[in-house]
């Protein structure tokens, strides 16, 4: 059964604005998303190109881009915009200082959704840290993880109980990985599982880094009652090796900043409910 934290998410309506359009009434984030997803196709684009064929001023464009540096979607150099390295090259303790704000927003939007007496199954990556972090105050949760920084965020709550699961460890991504984490989740029927990403490609796959990471993820969603998948907005157009889904596997997508459409109608055609919170940047929630 789901908590009236449920209400604060919404279905997609199908029959609002193209949020392709730059005439939408969300324009700055629908062109937000288009230039995100021309990354994703082409590597690099100008200001000057993206403001033609997107119809805006330069100076709007170069706005655009600014905010997008700001949040850590972007990079910019000699006049170029290009997308930030994947994040499989970054150590665990420099992902959890980007986007924290977004991330933790995104915790608190998940938490509201448990409530207390739950099992929960909760995957590694620094925006399911988060979550772990917004439920320390949740009475008589048990939770089964592989994530060493998910067990380290829940120590010092009172009234959980956490399993950690066996396998090999990876001190770089502080988790738990291989046949014997898989095993583990495999024989679990928890109320509800939370599970990140690698990356959501611009055709609106699921996308992650190798295949032990895709298991993992399977496994631990498939035997939940709920399914709950969570990215921060910089995963939108990031690549990775592996395609393993689409959003519809889920009954909840909580993400942040703009959702491109193709993703929108995977949840609208799906049922499953799309949460949006602030992203980086932004103080208050959409």
């Amino acid at each position: 059964m789901l908590t009236a934290g449920a209400a604060a998410c919404f279905r997609p309506n199908m029959q609002t604005s193209d949020p392709h359009s730059p005439h939408s009434s969300d324009a700055p984030e629908a062109r937000r998303a288009r230039i995100l997803d021309r990354l994703s196709r082409q590597g690099e684009v100008t200001p000057a190109d993206l403001a033609r064929d997107l119809g805006v001023s330069v100076q709007t464009l170069r706005s655009d881009l600014r905010a997008l540096e700001e949040a850590g979607r972007i990079r910019r150099r000699h006049g170029r915009a290009t997308l930030p390295p994947a994040p499989d090259n970054i150590s665990y303790l420099r992902r959890s200082t980007l986007n924290e704000g977004e991330k933790a927003r995104i915790g608190a939007r998940v938490a509201a959704l448990i409530p207390d007496g739950a099992s929960l199954s909760l995957g590694t990556g620094t925006t399911v840290e988060a979550c772990a972090r917004a439920l320390m105050r949740h009475r008589g949760l048990r939770v089964f993880t592989n994530s060493i920084a998910v067990l380290t965020a829940l120590k010092d709550a009172p009234e959980v109980r956490v399993t950690l699961s066996g396998g090999q460890v990876r001190l770089r991504d502080l988790d738990m990985i291989g046949a014997e984490a898989c095993e583990f989740f495999a024989g679990l029927r928890p109320d509800f599982a939370i599970s990140s990403l690698g990356g959501i490609s611009a055709d609106g796959d699921l996308l992650d880094f190798n295949m032990d990471e895709i298991r993992l993820r399977r496994a631990l969603m498939q035997g939940a009652a709920v399914r709950i998948l969570v990215a921060d907005s910089s995963k939108f157009g990031r690549s990775a090796a592996h395609a393993f889904g689409r959003v519809s596997m889920a009954h909840h997508f909580v993400t942040g900043g703009a959702v491109p459409a193709v993703v929108a109608a995977d949840c609208a055609a799906s049922g499953c409910r799309l949460c949006r919170v602030a992203p980086e940047g932004e103080g208050k929630p959409l």
